[in-house]
């Protein structure tokens, strides 16, 4: 019988096509989060190179915070990310979901 291994991956593909690693995510003294910071993230914890759980503690987030990124990439892509834009992509989403 084969015991349950964490196997993680040395590199995922980040959000503009490139190799991403550890070692290329943010530092975890990130306060200021930029478009690509935060598509990296969630990049890495879609691939599997890191935890929702190692994620907030290593950046000092909330659930609440890094769900929003999922589901703003998710919805919009990168672009979803821009905080000038939540509302309106929010707001198209919505409108989307009663159609």
């Amino acid at each position: 019988m084969m015991e349950h291994q964490d196997i993680r991956p040395d590199q995922v593909i980040g959000p503009l096509g490139e190799p991403l690693t550890i070692d290329d995510l943010p530092p975890p003294s990130t306060r200021r989060w930029v478009v690509r910071r935060k598509a990296e993230v969630v990049a890495a914890v879609t691939g599997g190179l890191l935890t929702v759980d190692e994620v907030l503690e290593r950046y000092d987030l909330t659930l609440e915070e890094f769900a929003s990124w999922q589901r703003a990439v998710d919805r919009s892509g990168m672009q979803g990310l821009r905080v000038t834009r939540i509302q309106h992509y929010r707001d198209l989403y919505e409108r989307q979901l009663k159609y």
